[in-house]
């Protein structure tokens, strides 16, 4: 299942849930994975440029939230141009923000650049609305960070949606850009 990856300790202490926790998780779900090791990456095209030949959906994560305090969590695929106006229409949310990094410390429990959809696994009083594109899902696999920005892990699309749906997070799939 994994290359056997460890994430650096001293990103682990602070955060609430270590990576190789969320990976036993994903085993104790059944959830085949690959985990990859890597220098830490902060933007789409770091990672792009560092990636080689690692296949499948390449995403971008975005933590959103509105005036009412409401959270969401956006998946796209990485090259997807995301209208942060049309996107509240669409869900309802009236105008969308990027939420800053306390909020996401505290509802996802991850550090900027490190944005991913298993730091749901952080959200355990399930404040964080997670949207997914649908255009993401015909990817195989599906790669996110691990909770930290110096791992990949590739997990069929259908993997991360069992993934989320077990920690409570039924996502909403529409479709985006």
């Amino acid at each position: 299942m994994s290359d056997g990856a460890a994430a650096p300790s001293d990103q682990n202490t602070e955060l609430p849930t270590s990576p190789q926790h969320l990976l036993a998780r994903l085993a104790a779900l059944g959830i085949a994975y690959q985990n990859h090791e890597h220098a830490a990456v902060f933007t789409v095209e770091e990672a792009k440029a560092l990636r080689g030949e690692l296949h499948g959906g390449h995403i971008k994560n975005l933590f959103l939230r509105n005036k009412k305090e409401e959270m969401w969590l956006v998946v796209v695929e990485e090259d997807k141009r995301v209208d942060l106006k049309a996107l509240g229409e669409k869900l309802n949310a009236g105008k969308l923000s990027f939420g800053s990094p306390d909020r996401l410390r505290r509802y996802l429990g991850v550090l900027p650049g490190a944005v991913t959809p298993f730091g749901i696994i952080n959200d355990t009083e399930r404040k964080v609305k997670v949207v997914l594109d649908r255009d993401l899902l015909a990817k195989d696999p599906v790669n996110c960070h691990p909770l930290v920005n110096t791992m990949t892990t590739a997990i069929p699309p259908q993997g991360l949606l069992t993934f989320l749906e077990a920690e409570g997070h039924s996502p909403e799939i529409i479709e985006i850009g």
